[in-house]
């Protein structure tokens, strides 16, 4: 049988990058990983790696120790009787989550991705700013980095504050998109939002994931525009041409909780 890490080496952004490959492209139920078998495909890849010279950061060093780890729990045997009284968690059910969790974003990005490409093969006028007035710039467009990398910083500067995570919440996508809406209806038009402060208004983590794909899926939908004043400033968000025409019925909700569903 063949290595899925083939002869030649893929390049990968992280180690959740190689993980969900290898999980993905061998077809593994990603909630019943094996992971002595992962353990040791990353482990090789790892060594052919280093003997090829190619630079890996401590980050996938740190999920080497840590599939080693849940290998070495798993591999320990668990009395039944002591189940019965404190039954334990799923060693791979933080790995998994992670893993979930860095597909979404990845998806999320490569649907960015796409609408970026489409958007910069469009043909646009050359004297459209003889039609603008000076003081009513179009504004920077943001791109797939900036969205990214300030979602990144918001869930960083999370882990400061209190968040108040409720049990069997029931916030989803489709909730945070009225919430989005109904925020920018109270806008005057052609008003601008801050995005950052919207996320730091929510009150657990998982609002916050909710808020970002509701954001993605409303760009899609041309209903919102994300907008900067200059390079790398903060990232506002205005009514776009679908906004009024924007409608969670209970078919949108269906197709779009199918959509970004864990």
């Amino acid at each position: 049988m063949s290595s899925p890490l083939n002869i030649h080496l893929e390049h990968y952004d992280g180690p959740l990058d190689l993980l969900l490959d290898l999980i993905r492209r061998q077809q593994i139920n990603i909630y019943d990983i094996p992971i002595a078998q992962i353990t040791q495909q990353y482990l090789d890849y790892v060594q052919k790696a280093v003997a090829l010279d190619m630079e890996l950061s401590a980050e996938f060093v740190y999920m080497a120790a840590t599939l080693i780890h849940i290998k070495s729990k798993m591999l320990l045997p668990r009395d039944p009787e002591l189940d019965k009284i404190d039954p334990q968690e799923d060693p791979r059910k933080e790995l998994v989550d992670r893993l979930l969790e860095y597909e979404r974003f990845r998806s999320a990005a490569a649907m960015l991705q796409e609408k970026r490409m489409i958007e910069e093969a469009i043909w646009s006028n050359p004297q459209i700013q003889n039609f603008v007035n000076e003081d009513e710039g179009p504004g920077l467009a943001v791109t797939l980095f900036d969205l990214v990398k300030t979602f990144e910083q918001v869930l960083e500067r999370a882990k400061h504050r209190p968040l108040y995570e409720v049990n069997k919440e029931e916030v989803s996508v489709p909730d945070m998109i009225l919430f989005l809406k109904n925020s920018l209806r109270a806008l005057p038009s052609g008003k601008t939002m801050a995005l950052v402060p919207l996320f730091e208004q929510q009150r657990s983590r998982r609002a916050m994931i909710c808020l970002f794909l509701a954001v993605l899926e409303m760009v899609k939908q041309q209903a919102i525009k994300l907008t900067q004043s200059e390079s790398f400033g903060e990232i506002h968000v205005k009514r776009d041409t679908g906004f009024d025409e924007l409608q969670v019925t209970e078919e949108s909700i269906l197709r779009i909780e199918e959509e970004y569903k864990s």
